[in-house]
C-alpha cells in the first residue's frame, strides 16, 4: 500500500543537512524504488528541483523461500497451487498451514478416530475453536482439503427430557416453557402414564425459541430410543403467534426426518379452560404475525375459528392456563 509523504517527512533526520545532500539523498530513495514522486504536488523551485510530496513505497517482498517451502516441506496431501499464486496470503497464513502440514506428516492416525471438530481443531491448531469459528474452514479450502477428511462429528445443544419408559414405539411430547414441562413430569413421576388421555412416555423442554436449533442436530443429541421407528412426536407450546410460529418453523425444519404434530387434546383443553376466564392476557408486543398455517390445518374446524378469534383479538392463552390437575 502506498503512503503519501511530504518532502519534510521523506527527509526525516536530514532536514537540516545541505541541500545538495538533500537533494542526493532523496534521489537515492527514488533510484531504488522505495519512493517516487507525486507529479500534482509540484516542485519546490530550488536549483536542482525536488518535488514537495512522494508517494513512499512497500518494498517488494522476496518470496523466493517460500516457494520452495510450498514445493518442498508440505505434506503432499495439501494442494499448493493456491498459495502459489498468492504468496502473500500464504505468508500470513502459513503457521496455521504449517500446524496442518504437520499433523497430516506426523499424526494422520488420529484421524482413523472420530472426534468432535473442536476436539480435532485442537489436535491440528491448539485452538478449539479455530476450525468452525476461526480460519481454519478457510485454510481447508485453500488446501483443497475437504472437512469431512478430518473425519469429525456436531456436537448438539444437549436438550432436558424425561422418560416414564424407553419401550418403543412410543409418543414423545415436545413441551414449550419449563413450569408446563416441570407438572407434566411431576404428573408422570406420580405413575401416571397418560397425559391428557394419550400415552406420552417422554416429555422434552423445548425453552421456547431454542427448540429449533435443538432439533436441528437431533440425531446427535437423541438417545438411541428416541429414533426408533414408529415414534411420534408431539408440540405443545403457547397458544399465541410466537408459540405457533415456534412450531411451524420447528415442524418445517424436521419435516425430511419425520413429521412433528401439534398436541391436540393440549390445545383443546386449553381453549375449554380459557372459556371459564373473563379475561385472557393481551398478545405480547413485537410478536411475528406471519403463520404459514401448518399449525391450523390438524386441528376441527371449531377450534380453528376459536383460535384465530382469539389471535385477531390481540389476546393468548398461555401454557400455564393448565396446571397438574388438568393432566
Amino acid at each position: 500500500m502506498k503512503k503519501r509523504r511530504t518532502l519534510e517527512e521523506v527527509l526525516g533526520s536530514k532536514i537540516n543537512t545541505e541541500y545538495s545532500e538533500q537533494y542526493a539523498y532523496i534521489m537515492e530513495l527514488v533510484g531504488s524504488g522505495r519512493i517516487k514522486p507525486v507529479l500534482a504536488s509540484k516542485k519546490n523551485g530550488k536549483k536542482p528541483s525536488l518535488y514537495r510530496e512522494y508517494w513512499e513505497l512497500e518494498e517488494k517482498r522476496d518470496y523466493s523461500a517460500l516457494k520452495q517451502e510450498l514445493l518442498f516441506n508440505l505434506n503432499p496431501q495439501i494442494d499448493i497451487t493456491y498459495y502459489q499464486h498468492n504468496l502473500q496470503t500464504y505468508d500470513k497464513e502459513r503457521k496455521d498451514v504449517l500446524q496442518l502440514s504437520s499433523f497430516l506428516q506426523n499424526r494422520a492416525a488420529l484421524l482413523t478416530k472420530q472426534v468432535s471438530y473442536n476436539e480435532r481443531s485442537f489436535q491440528i491448531w491448539q485452538k478449539e475453536k479455530f476450525l468452525l469459528q476461526g480460519a481454519g474452514k478457510k485454510i481447508l479450502s485453500h488446501c483443497v482439503l475437504d472437512l469431512a477428511e478430518l473425519n469429525c462429528y456436531s456436537t448438539a445443544e444437549p436438550f432436558a427430557y424425561f422418560a416414564a419408559t424407553r419401550a418403543v414405539p412410543q409418543k414423545l411430547l415436545i413441551i414449550e416453557n419449563k413450569d408446563t414441562f416441570f407438572s407434566m413430569r411431576k404428573h408422570l413421576l406420580a405413575g401416571n402414564s397418560q397425559l391428557l388421555g394419550e400415552n406420552i412416555s417422554t416429555i422434552i423442554y423445548g425453552a421456547g425459541k431454542r427448540v429449533v436449533s435443538y432439533f436441528q442436530e437431533f440425531n446427535a443429541s437423541a438417545e438411541p430410543y428416541m429414533l426408533a421407528d414408529g415414534n411420534e412426536l408431539l408440540y405443545f407450546g403457547d397458544l399465541d403467534y410466537e408459540g405457533i410460529g415456534i412450531y411451524e418453523t420447528l415442524a418445517e425444519g424436521f419435516a425430511e426426518q419425520g413429521e412433528i404434530k401439534p398436541f391436540i387434546p393440549a390445545y383443546l383443553a386449553m381453549l375449554a379452560k380459557a372459556g371459564n376466564y373473563k379475561q385472557l392476557p393481551s398478545t405480547k408486543k413485537d410478536q411475528n404475525r406471519n403463520l404459514q398455517g401448518g399449525f391450523f390445518r390438524y386441528f376441527p374446524v371449531n377450534a380453528q375459528s376459536q383460535m384465530q378469534s382469539i389471535l385477531q383479538k390481540d389476546l393468548y392463552i398461555p401454557q400455564e392456563i393448565l396446571t397438574i390437575s388438568d393432566f
